[in-house]
Parts: structure tokens; sequence; C-alpha cells
């Protein structure tokens, strides 16, 4: 279930953050109605990049902390780290590796600056830049004060006004030396996690070199200290010579791992490129599993469901236990309008998926569209517990009060529509929804103080609060 969504959190970044958090190059963001930019949801896509990073955080400690991986809608290579508790990939990063190994290793880079606290030193840091500008400051308006009063043409006056401009310029640098700093201890982090795990680092900097390769001619005569990361040609180096001392410099990616990727690469690709684009990518000449995949869901995708229900079902005969080729098939069918038909592949899809909450959203959402009232605790069952395991996906919500408003709890309904709305970003409407509910609830109740919360809560960054 490939969809674009919107995270509660606010992925609006400050430059500073930013700046920190970059691993090959800065994101190209765009906004839709101020809501920062959208992210992509997938169960198969978002448990590949778990299964990566999941042995890297082990290692650095932070297996516990329930790091998320969010998939960000942008087809640029990068990944950063912006709140301690996120690593965000652009889509572009995984089309664009062509090994587990590659995407993995960019994930140990950022798991370094996770694990080096690099975003709360960073502010730390800017703190410190920010008084260090106010006394320079300071006393720059003292000598030309001193200047003033010694005459007109007193050097003071001109050493003054000097102090102005140049303190910034050298806190600058100082802060952009610091980030470069932190990039290369979150490379070797990187690299230590990665032979802690044994695995090689080989993709890390084939990644990186690919980087270094294209952006030569763009750094000839750059300040190398003005640049946020180490001058591309060292930092390459210095990781080159860091990866080959491990003992996994020569390890390959598992097979079957590799086909996962590849599968991956083949469903993003069908899902976010034009459909030429994907026959050119993957020509029908193409007979492998991740080629066959993509031209399943491109046909889906564009109007041909019964060709596409034909090549997903030799995909099912292929592998009968890859849940995510049941969850196509329900998806394509939900889509092409036979939300009865896609019951039985998405029921399918959430056993072998080991109930994926994501999944179970598409399934109650298919359930909701039958307009059968006999599915309506069926589908209020799912989506609860989907939602109650996956609490920031609007669509659970949206679908969870459809099925309330089928059922006439209107109150329910409400604060499900509210809740739906706030992760939208939507906030305007969030609380009068929220405000309509508490008029509904008995005070005090779970129902009435989860809706007061919404109406008490504040607009998320970038929104507006009327």
């Amino acid at each position: 279930m490939l969809r674009i969504t919107f995270r509660k959190k606010s992925l609006k970044l400050t430059a500073l953050t930013t700046a920190v958090a970059l691993a090959v190059a800065p994101m190209a963001a765009t906004a839709q109605e101020n809501r920062g930019p959208p992210v992509l949801r997938d169960a198969e896509t978002e448990q590949l990049l778990r299964e990566y990073t999941r042995p890297i955080l082990r290692a650095a400690g932070l297996e516990k902390q329930n790091i998320q991986m969010v998939i960000i809608n942008q087809g640029v290579f990068n990944a950063f780290v912006a709140d301690g508790r996120r690593i965000f990939v652009n889509y572009g990063a995984i089309m664009q590796s062509e090994t587990p190994n590659q995407i993995i290793g960019v994930m140990a880079h950022e798991t370094g600056h996770l694990a080096g606290g690099h975003l709360a030193k960073m502010r730390e840091q800017m703190a410190q830049a920010q008084t260090q500008m106010i006394i320079a400051m300071l006393l720059g308006a003292g000598a030309m004060v001193a200047g003033a009063q010694g005459g007109s043409n007193s050097g003071l006056a001109n050493a003054g006004a000097a102090m102005f401009s140049a303190p910034g310029e050298i806190i600058r640098r100082n802060l952009l030396s610091y980030v470069r700093q932190q990039e290369e201890n979150a490379d070797k982090a990187g690299v230590k996690f990665l032979t802690a795990t044994g695995q090689s680092a080989k993709g890390m900097y084939e990644t990186f070199k690919r980087f270094t390769d294209e952006s030569l001619f763009a750094g000839r005569g750059a300040d190398p200290y003005v640049h946020s990361h180490p001058m591309p040609s060292q930092r390459v180096a210095a990781l080159e010579e860091l990866a080959r001392s491990s003992p996994y410099w020569d390890k390959k990616d598992d097979p079957a791992l590799q086909l996962r990727h590849d599968m991956v690469r083949a469903k993003i690709s069908a899902f976010m490129e034009r459909q030429d684009t994907v026959y050119r990518r993957y020509p029908l000449s193409n007979n492998s599993l991740p080629a066959r995949y993509a031209h399943a869901i491109a046909t889906y995708r564009h109007g041909d469901l019964r060709s596409a229900l034909a090549q997903i079902d030799a995909l099912i005969q292929q592998q009968p236990n890859n849940p995510y080729f049941h969850e196509v098939r329900g998806q394509a069918l939900l889509e092409g309008g036979k939300p009865q038909e896609a019951i039985a592949p998405l029921r399918k899809a959430v056993a072998l998926s080991n109930n994926s909450p994501l999944i179970e959203m598409l399934l109650g959402q298919a359930l909701v569209a039958t307009g059968n009232n006999a599915y309506t605790d069926e589908a209020i069952a799912i989506l609860r517990a989907a939602v109650a395991r996956e609490s920031e996906a609007p669509l659970g919500y949206m679908q969870l009060a459809m099925a309330y408003g089928r059922k006439g709890d209107y109150a329910q309904a409400d604060l499900a529509s509210a809740q739906a709305a706030y992760l939208r970003g939507d906030s305007k409407t969030a609380r009068d929804l929220a405000s309509r509910a508490k008029t509904r609830f008995a005070i005090g109740t779970p129902g009435w103080v989860k809706a007061d919360d919404i109406v008490s809560a504040k607009p998320l960054p970038g929104q507006k609060s009327n």
C-alpha cells in the first residue's frame, strides 16, 4: 500500500538542523498547504528498512529507543535525522541504491548522528554562537563610541564598524567546521556499527564516492571552510581507508536480501514514476520477478485491472506466502471499485504479514467500502487495533470515522474525524470536529478527554491558528 500521507510532527526543519543532518545532499523540500513535505507509507518498504537498521541500532545501543523510519516523497538522494527519534530517507535514496549495502551504509551514517547526539550538541553550538555574536556587537559598538569621542577620524571608529561584520563570518566558519567534524564522526561511527554487525562498509563508500565524482567540477575553487561537509575528496579518502580496514570489506549482500531490495525498488518505480519510465527501467523483455512486479503494478495503476490481476496471480503462484503480492491484489481490486473482492486477498495479506497495521487499515477500508453493515463491527475492531499500533496514519482514523458513522456512533465518528484532520495538519477542522465530539461524550470519559486534548492542542509548526 504505497500512499502519500502526512506526519503529525512537522518535517519543516531549520537551516541549522538540516546542516547537521545531511548525509549526502540537501533535500529539495516541497510544501503542500504549509503542512510540510508529504511522506510515503508502505508496509513492505518500511519493513525492509527496519530490518536494515535493526542490527545497526542494536550495535549503537539505540535498539530500545524506537527509532522510526520515515520515507519522504522526494526523488533526489538524501537521508537525514531531525529529532533524535526518526531517520528520514527519500524514496530516491532507495531507488538509487543498487544494493542493500549501499542504503544500509547511509543508514549507518545517520545512526552515527543519532548515537553521537549531534543535534543536541549543534543546538548548544548555536546558542554559544548567538552569545558570541551579541558580545562581538557590544564590543564593536563600544569601540565606535570610543572612536566618536576621540574624533571622527579615529581608527577606533573604523575598527568598531569592522567588528560588526567580521565576527559573523568567523562564527559561521566555526559552526561549519563543527558540522564537518560531526560528519566525519558519523562516518567513523557508521563504519564501526557495520563492522560490529559483520557488514561491509563498501556500500557506504561507494555511495559517497559516487556523489564526490558528480560534484568534483562544481567544487573546484571553492573554499573548503564554507562547506557544511568536509571537501568530498578528503572525506571519501578517509572513509575508504577506514572502510577497507574492516575484515568484511569484500562481504556481499545475501542474494535473498538483494532480491527483496530489488522488489522494493521495482514497487517504488511502478507507483512513483511515469508508465513509460517504468517500462524503460523494466522492459517487457525482462522476465525477472522485480520486473514482473513493476509491470503488474503499473498495469493496474493505468486502468487495465483484468490484465493486472492475471499478472499478480502469476506472482502469487510463484511466491504464495508473500504478503505484499496479496496486498497489491487487494489494493488493485479496491481501487478498481471491487471492495467486496478485495477483502479475501487483504485478509490473507494481514495474516501473512503478522498483522501489519498499514495492511489492516487497507482491509478496514475495503470492509467499509462495501457498504454492507454486516462488516461494520469487524471494520471497527480491525481499524482500532491498527491505529493503536500505528497512530500517525490518517487513513486509519478516516475509515474508522466512516465505520462509526455507519453504526450511528457520531461521538466516536467526530473524534476519529478530528484525529484524522489533526494528523493531516488541518488544525482548524480538527478543533471544530473535536469541539462537537465533546458535546456528544459525557464529561470526563476517555472520548471526551481525547477530544479536549485536540481542542487544546497547539497548531503544528507552519500552520495557521485560525
